[in-house]
């Protein structure tokens, strides 16, 4: 390639450059300017946010565990921060992919309040690898790549979606949530326990491996017993932990079970 050539394919990329940025911009003031016209009416939002969390579809979709050096790590989910998000209004929030070599991708997860024009965004790099029997596996199929940038992005997405949120309104509805699966808010605890361990059992996790991990009859479990559990069942179902992390070998855990009984 001669450098005649080179110097005009140069200028087209520094055009397409500057069009998409202008076009960015562009797209930011629209969406400024809607949010002036539209303000959110807090009452309202709050009112719409809590009444989501009574709902138990919501509330047992709002909590994820996994382990960490023996210690259980929990917290909100991200379709609980999108959930919250929806409800308060006016909230730009994604991911993006700011460039990708040499094994790595350069990514972005941002929150962004339209009304106050205040931003929380993390910029972090994600190598192409997966962790696959305690080693990394290097990826070579975009739609692994893509999977993985996404679900690396999607955890820096949760936390800027409630950082740029009321604290005093995440707190209020984890309350709500937790209030929902303890059944204040529709069927008893006692029922959602049960109907817990049938959930669990699709992943081949016993009620007596339950209880192994409990260390105490099912039917003594707490309202906080029950949050994390539910936390847990959503750590295996999207795939974020294995059920060994979690529970013993059904063995063992029987074992346990017949001790709990002669009790």
């Amino acid at each position: 390639m001669n450098n005649g050539v080179a110097a005009q394919l140069d200028k087209i990329n520094q055009g397409t450059v500057a069009i998409e940025a202008s076009r960015a911009i562009a797209e930011a003031q629209g969406k400024l300017v809607i949010a002036k016209r539209s303000p959110r009416d807090e009452v309202a939002a709050y009112a719409k946010a809590i009444e989501a969390c009574k709902r138990p579809k919501m509330a047992e979709k709002a909590f994820y565990a996994f382990p960490r050096n023996g210690q259980t790590v929990e917290g909100p989910t991200i379709r609980f921060a999108e959930e919250l998000a929806r409800c308060w209004g006016n909230i730009d929030y994604g991911i993006k992919e700011l460039s990708q070599d040499d094994g790595k991708s350069e990514m972005q997860a941002y929150a962004w309040d339209l009304e106050t024009n205040t931003q929380s965004v993390q910029n972090f790099t994600n190598p192409h690898q997966r962790e696959r029997d305690h080693k990394m596996v290097a990826l070579t199929s975009q739609r692994d790549i893509y999977e993985n940038n996404a679900n690396m992005a999607t955890r820096r997405l949760r936390a800027r979606i409630l950082a740029i949120l009321p604290s005093w309104f995440v707190e209020d509805c984890i309350a709500e949530c937790k209030k929902t699966l303890a059944g204040q808010n529709d069927t008893p605890l006692v029922d959602r326990v049960k109907k817990m361990v049938v959930q669990f059992a699709r992943f081949g996790v016993t009620q007596e491996q339950i209880e192994h991990r409990l260390k105490r009859k099912i039917d003594t479990m707490n309202a906080d017993d029950f949050t994390e559990y539910i936390g847990i069942y959503n750590a295996i179902k999207q795939n974020e932990s294995k059920v060994s992390d979690w529970f013993e070998a059904e063995k063992e855990a029987s074992e346990l079970t017949a001790a709990l009984k002669e009790e």
